[in-house]
């Protein structure tokens, strides 16, 4: 597993939907993974699940001293990193900006934005050094804005600049970097947007037939195993029943 030709990727927020379903495909293509995640349950059933291939990394990524203690202490073997996958975010609350909680922003930016960019610095010499790649895991709502996507939403469109700005400035390095920007997936998102209403996820995707996560999963590895001199910008995906035009969803037959 760890001769030289063995690609490795760190992908964050691991334990639950892309992530989860990111790891899986990696690892099944022959490429060892660094899987990051709170949940410490779901990363012991995804490393008894994967094996050897799988380093777990326990930590909140908003913690950066966690971050870095977690990245300071892998093994060996591991700590060739070749692809970052920036997965780890979140959406909290679905109220107006003016009827929005504070707090909830606070977290959104504090994950989506703050933690992507500490990791993403702290792993850009060796990325340089390996002549790897970054993709991050953006959204749709980066470009459309959508009643209640306010802090999301700009969030998010952080990201994809961001990820351009890094396409600017890698220039020459041989570093690729993508914003892969997903609409409608049916996984925890919506659980975790509206603090744990089952009811309201079911509503949003009933008939929907949205994007899965191995969907997403699949993209990312198609993303990363392109020749090394083709740099996938930006990627925008929705479900054929989703649209931008005010992200409208057909539930007919």
């Amino acid at each position: 597993m760890n001769n030289a030709l063995t690609r490795t990727a760190l992908i964050t927020g691991a334990t639950a939907g892309f992530g989860r379903a990111a790891a899986r495909t990696f690892i099944d293509n022959g490429w060892q993974v660094i899987a990051s995640g709170r949940r410490a349950e779901r990363l012991a059933e995804l490393q008894a699940e994967l094996g050897e291939a799988l380093h777990t990394a326990c930590f909140d990524i908003r913690d950066e001293n966690a971050m870095r203690a977690a990245l300071s202490t892998l093994p060996e073997r591991f700590r060739g990193i070749d692809l970052l996958v920036n997965n780890a975010g979140l959406a909290q609350g679905t109220k107006p900006a003016q009827d929005a909680l504070l707090s909830d922003w606070k977290t959104m930016i504090d994950t989506n934005v703050t933690a992507l960019v500490t990791l993403t610095n702290a792993l850009l010499p060796t990325l340089i050094a390996r002549r790897g790649a970054i993709i991050n895991i953006s959204s749709t709502a980066a470009t459309y804005p959508y009643t209640g996507g306010n802090a999301y939403g700009g969030s998010k469109a952080f990201v994809s600049q961001f990820s351009l700005g890094l396409r600017a400035d890698l220039h020459g390095t041989g570093v690729r970097v993508t914003a892969l920007e997903p609409g409608m997936a049916e996984t925890e998102f919506t659980l975790v947007r509206t603090h744990g209403d089952q009811a309201a996820s079911d509503t949003l995707y009933k008939g929907a037939e949205p994007m899965t996560a191995g969907d997403i999963a699949d993209t990312i590895f198609w993303i990363a195993t392109l020749p090394p001199h083709l740099n996938i910008n930006r990627l925008e995906m929705m479900p054929t029943r989703q649209s931008f035009a005010g992200f409208q969803v057909y539930r007919g037959t």
